[in-house]
């Protein structure tokens, strides 16, 4: 099973899709209101109370979102954008596309930006902070937010693996100027393909929103810009109807597909017993992390690799494209030691999967929402043999 939401996927979502095919309107823009009468507009509008966000920009994917995000701040050639060398290389390819310079920086021990060295890689062309919030799993977003103000930067949320947690009450995508969600198959809810770019001022939704529309405004109504809008040829990101009439409905099965997954996390970590050579992943807020995986940080990198051998599994720092030393879009700066402690977390972490399995995303091991207490048992005690017959015996290792 890919994620969670995937799971769901039923008759709801069925009898949406058959609506659209039943009039063969398959873009927002065959309808003659399409902003009254499409499914585009209703999940983008569904998403915007659900979050209880002002502005919401439906697209055809969670990498077209960020590419939204970045291009309604007026993010392009010359600037700088911070973000962490543990993510997805869409975040790193994001900032690339639109001419700006991503800056990578270190993590902390919540795998998440480490706001500290963050603040150490500003300069007077850095422009955004890009947040990403991991595994699931949210930022420091009051240490993040305070540096952007004091900066005058913008600070963009990375929620695409995070949709529906939340840092403090509100919800993740919400904090920052803007925010970017996917929901390809192995996010929390799916659209097939899809994703989601959040706005807080109008002035950047505008902006954003015409950009993923061939520089078409909201509504295609012109004349009515903001102050400081510059047109823009933009692109073709539009998400496709078909797309957001599932959305719609997997948007009404969210609050399910999140009980489900915690619940499952939370019998997993009462069966699971970390040794004291090992720590769970610390969290800047426990009660929003989405719970799709469950991680564990050794002390030595050897212990870590060897249980993960083991199992099957991996280190992080061997999940595809989501740490960069594995981009080689990054030419030079793809190489390990560029971020040592990220470097090192990361070859210490293992993954448990909860409510996604992905072994690109280094969590093609563990459970899933649907497990029984007799599979997670098993899948505890597997780990738990695991973890002991890699132990260090007299210098060596069993």
């Amino acid at each position: 099973m890919p994620g969670p939401g995937y799971d769901k996927i039923g008759q709801s979502e069925r009898s949406n899709a058959e609506d659209v095919l039943s009039t063969w309107a398959l873009t927002r823009y065959l309808f003659a209101d399409p902003e009254n009468q499409s499914w585009v507009r209703r999940f983008e509008t569904n998403i915007s109370v659900r979050l209880d966000s002002p502005h919401a920009v439906a697209v055809n994917s969670g990498t077209s979102a960020l590419v939204t995000a970045l291009a309604g701040l007026g993010i392009g050639t010359g600037d700088e954008v911070i973000v962490p060398g543990y993510t997805y290389v869409a975040s790193i390819g994001a900032i690339a596309h639109l001419g700006a310079t991503p800056i990578l920086a270190e993590i902390n021990g919540t795998l998440t930006l480490d706001p500290a060295d963050v603040a150490a890689r500003i300069t007077s062309r850095t422009k955004a902070i890009v947040a990403v919030h991991m595994l699931g799993a949210p930022c420091d977003l009051d240490a993040l937010r305070t540096i952007a103000d004091d900066n005058s930067l913008a600070l963009v949320e990375d929620a695409a693996q995070s949709f529906g947690g939340s840092y403090k009450g509100r919800s993740l995508g919400t904090v920052g100027d803007a925010g970017a969600f996917s929901f390809n198959p192995y996010k929390v809810i799916t659209t097939g393909e899809g994703g989601v770019a959040l706005f807080s001022r109008y002035r950047d939704y505008y902006a954003g929103y015409a950009f993923q529309d061939q520089g078409w405004p909201p509504g295609r109504e012109l004349g009515n810009e903001p102050d400081g809008y510059k047109p823009t040829f933009g692109l073709n990101l539009r998400m496709p109807e078909l797309s957001a009439a599932i959305g719609c409905a997997q948007l009404d099965k969210l609050d399910e597909v999140l009980h489900e997954v915690r619940d499952a996390r939370d019998r997993l970590l009462e069966a699971l017993e970390v040794p004291a050579t090992a720590h769970l992943r610390p969290s800047n807020d426990a009660a929003g992390d989405t719970g799709n995986v469950v991680v564990i940080t050794f002390d030595e990198q050897a212990h870590a690799q060897r249980t993960a051998t083991k199992l099957g599994s991996k280190t992080l720092d061997d999940s595809g494209r989501h740490f960069y030393a594995n981009m080689i879009q990054l030419g030079d700066r793809a190489q390990r030691g560029a971020l040592p402690r990220t470097d090192d977390l990361l070859e210490r972490s293992i993954a448990l999967s909860v409510g996604v399995s992905d072994g690109h995303l280094g969590s093609g091991y563990g459970i899933h929402p649907n497990s029984t207490n007799d599979e997670i048992n098993a899948i505890a005690a597997e780990f738990a043999n695991a973890v002991a017959t890699s132990a260090t015996i007299s210098g060596s290792y069993a």
